[in-house]
Protein backbone atom coordinates (compact mmCIF):
# COMPACT_ATOMS: atom_id res chain seq x y z
CA UNK A 1 0.00 0.00 0.00
CA UNK A 2 1.30 3.59 -0.72
CA UNK A 3 0.23 6.92 0.59
CA UNK A 4 -1.19 9.42 -2.15
CA UNK A 5 -0.58 12.80 -1.44
CA UNK A 6 0.67 15.17 0.93
CA UNK A 7 3.96 15.15 3.12
CA UNK A 8 4.38 11.09 2.72
CA UNK A 9 3.01 10.42 -1.14
CA UNK A 10 4.67 7.56 -3.01
CA UNK A 11 5.78 6.08 0.93
CA UNK A 12 4.96 2.05 0.97
CA UNK A 13 3.58 1.05 3.98
CA UNK A 14 3.05 -3.28 4.94
CA UNK A 15 -0.46 -4.52 4.67
CA UNK A 16 -0.67 -7.93 6.63
CA UNK A 17 -2.51 -11.07 6.12
CA UNK A 18 -5.64 -10.66 8.76
CA UNK A 19 -9.26 -11.74 7.54
CA UNK A 20 -11.15 -9.13 6.15
CA UNK A 21 -8.41 -6.22 6.01
CA UNK A 22 -8.32 -4.77 2.50
CA UNK A 23 -6.61 -0.98 2.26
CA UNK A 24 -9.27 1.18 0.33
CA UNK A 25 -7.83 1.19 -3.29
CA UNK A 26 -5.83 4.42 -4.68
CA UNK A 27 -8.53 5.68 -6.82
CA UNK A 28 -10.92 5.55 -3.96
CA UNK A 29 -8.70 7.22 -1.36
CA UNK A 30 -7.83 9.90 -3.92
CA UNK A 31 -11.46 10.82 -4.39
CA UNK A 32 -12.28 10.76 -0.49
CA UNK A 33 -9.71 13.07 0.49
CA UNK A 34 -10.33 15.56 -2.65
CA UNK A 35 -13.65 15.41 -1.21
CA UNK A 36 -12.38 15.87 2.30
CA UNK A 37 -9.55 18.93 1.39
CA UNK A 38 -11.62 21.95 2.82
CA UNK A 39 -12.26 20.18 6.12
CA UNK A 40 -8.50 18.21 6.54
CA UNK A 41 -6.24 20.78 7.13
CA UNK A 42 -6.00 20.73 11.17
CA UNK A 43 -8.63 18.11 11.97
CA UNK A 44 -8.73 15.55 14.36
CA UNK A 45 -9.66 12.49 12.57
CA UNK A 46 -10.71 8.65 13.75
CA UNK A 47 -10.50 6.25 11.95
CA UNK A 48 -12.55 3.38 13.36
CA UNK A 49 -11.24 0.29 11.82
CA UNK A 50 -7.39 1.30 10.77
CA UNK A 51 -6.62 -2.40 9.07
CA UNK A 52 -3.59 -1.20 7.04
CA UNK A 53 -4.14 2.42 8.40
CA UNK A 54 -4.50 3.41 4.54
CA UNK A 55 -7.37 6.23 5.53
CA UNK A 56 -6.08 7.71 8.69
CA UNK A 57 -2.14 8.03 7.69
CA UNK A 58 -3.35 9.27 4.43
CA UNK A 59 -5.19 11.99 6.02
CA UNK A 60 -2.36 12.61 8.54
CA UNK A 61 0.24 12.91 5.41
CA UNK A 62 -2.28 15.63 3.76
CA UNK A 63 -2.15 18.02 7.01
CA UNK A 64 -4.63 16.34 10.09
CA UNK A 65 -3.31 17.91 12.87
CA UNK A 66 -4.25 14.50 15.02
CA UNK A 67 -5.04 10.93 14.12
CA UNK A 68 -6.03 7.94 16.22
CA UNK A 69 -5.98 4.96 14.43
CA UNK A 70 -8.26 1.63 16.12
CA UNK A 71 -7.50 -1.41 15.06
CA UNK A 72 -8.38 -5.08 16.99
CA UNK A 73 -6.31 -7.08 15.36
CA UNK A 74 -3.15 -7.50 17.03
CA UNK A 75 -0.40 -8.57 14.09
CA UNK A 76 -2.37 -5.13 12.06
CA UNK A 77 -1.76 -3.24 15.46
CA UNK A 78 1.67 -3.84 15.58
CA UNK A 79 2.26 -3.04 11.47
CA UNK A 80 0.21 0.33 12.53
CA UNK A 81 2.41 0.93 15.09
CA UNK A 82 5.91 0.05 12.64
CA UNK A 83 4.73 2.30 10.23
CA UNK A 84 3.87 5.56 12.03
CA UNK A 85 7.61 4.81 13.43
CA UNK A 86 8.81 4.83 10.04
CA UNK A 87 6.96 7.89 9.10
CA UNK A 88 7.68 9.31 11.89
CA UNK A 89 4.97 10.39 12.93
CA UNK A 90 4.18 9.68 16.96
CA UNK A 91 3.58 12.88 17.40
CA UNK A 92 0.12 13.17 15.41
CA UNK A 93 -0.85 10.25 14.95
CA UNK A 94 -1.78 7.13 17.70
CA UNK A 95 -2.96 3.51 17.84
CA UNK A 96 -6.18 2.12 20.03
CA UNK A 97 -6.16 -1.68 19.72
CA UNK A 98 -9.77 -2.47 20.49
CA UNK A 99 -13.33 -3.28 19.20
CA UNK A 100 -14.86 0.52 17.56
CA UNK A 101 -18.06 0.40 19.77
CA UNK A 102 -15.82 -0.31 22.76
CA UNK A 103 -13.03 2.16 21.89
CA UNK A 104 -15.75 4.65 21.15
CA UNK A 105 -17.40 4.76 24.38
CA UNK A 106 -13.73 5.31 25.96
CA UNK A 107 -12.87 8.38 23.70
CA UNK A 108 -13.97 11.62 25.02
CA UNK A 109 -13.08 13.70 22.33
CA UNK A 110 -15.60 15.52 19.41
CA UNK A 111 -14.04 14.07 15.79
CA UNK A 112 -14.28 16.61 12.86
CA UNK A 113 -13.43 13.61 10.48
CA UNK A 114 -14.35 10.26 11.00
CA UNK A 115 -13.22 6.71 8.93
CA UNK A 116 -15.81 3.65 8.93
CA UNK A 117 -14.28 1.38 7.30
CA UNK A 118 -15.08 -2.56 8.85
CA UNK A 119 -13.95 -5.61 7.16
CA UNK A 120 -17.41 -6.04 4.72
CA UNK A 121 -18.73 -9.45 5.75
CA UNK A 122 -18.68 -7.59 9.39
CA UNK A 123 -21.03 -4.35 8.45
CA UNK A 124 -21.49 -2.80 11.71
CA UNK A 125 -21.44 0.84 9.93
CA UNK A 126 -25.14 1.53 11.21
CA UNK A 127 -24.02 0.68 14.77
CA UNK A 128 -21.18 2.91 15.08
CA UNK A 129 -22.42 5.48 13.25
CA UNK A 130 -25.33 6.24 15.57
CA UNK A 131 -23.04 5.65 18.37
CA UNK A 132 -21.44 8.50 17.03
CA UNK A 133 -24.29 11.17 17.59
CA UNK A 134 -24.56 13.27 19.11
CA UNK A 135 -21.88 13.21 21.44
CA UNK A 136 -19.11 12.37 19.66
CA UNK A 137 -18.54 14.13 16.28
CA UNK A 138 -17.76 17.91 15.98
CA UNK A 139 -20.08 20.97 14.65
CA UNK A 140 -19.09 20.74 10.96
CA UNK A 141 -17.54 16.65 11.09
CA UNK A 142 -17.51 14.44 8.27
CA UNK A 143 -18.29 10.95 8.07
CA UNK A 144 -16.78 8.52 5.76
CA UNK A 145 -18.39 5.25 5.76
CA UNK A 146 -17.21 2.58 3.17
CA UNK A 147 -18.97 -0.73 2.48
CA UNK A 148 -19.94 -3.07 -0.48
CA UNK A 149 -20.75 -1.84 -3.39
CA UNK A 150 -24.31 -3.19 -3.43
CA UNK A 151 -24.75 -2.31 0.15
CA UNK A 152 -28.26 -1.09 0.82
CA UNK A 153 -27.95 -0.82 4.74
CA UNK A 154 -30.34 2.96 5.88
CA UNK A 155 -28.27 5.16 7.20
CA UNK A 156 -29.51 6.18 11.08
CA UNK A 157 -31.31 9.15 11.07
CA UNK A 158 -29.25 12.47 12.05
CA UNK A 159 -27.27 11.74 9.11
CA UNK A 160 -27.32 12.86 5.46
CA UNK A 161 -25.09 11.62 2.23
CA UNK A 162 -23.30 14.54 1.05
CA UNK A 163 -21.49 12.13 -1.51
CA UNK A 164 -21.97 8.79 -2.36
CA UNK A 165 -19.83 6.46 -5.15
CA UNK A 166 -19.07 3.19 -6.22
CA UNK A 167 -15.78 2.06 -6.87
CA UNK A 168 -15.53 -1.77 -7.88
CA UNK A 169 -16.80 -4.04 -5.34
CA UNK A 170 -16.54 -1.13 -2.85
CA UNK A 171 -18.83 1.96 -2.23
CA UNK A 172 -18.11 5.56 -0.23
CA UNK A 173 -20.07 7.64 1.11
CA UNK A 174 -19.59 11.45 2.64
CA UNK A 175 -21.57 12.07 5.17
CA UNK A 176 -22.48 14.88 7.59
CA UNK A 177 -24.66 15.42 10.28
CA UNK A 178 -28.31 17.17 9.90
CA UNK A 179 -28.97 20.50 12.05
Amino acid sequence: MRLIGGRWRGRRLPVVDAPGLRPSPDRLRETLFNWLAPWLPGAHCLDLFAGSGALGLEAASRGAASVTLVERHPAAQASLLDSIRRLEADERVSVVRGEALEVLQRLERRWDIVFIDPPFADGGQTDVLARLLPARLAADARVHVESAANDATPLPDGFEVLRDKRFGDARARLLATRN
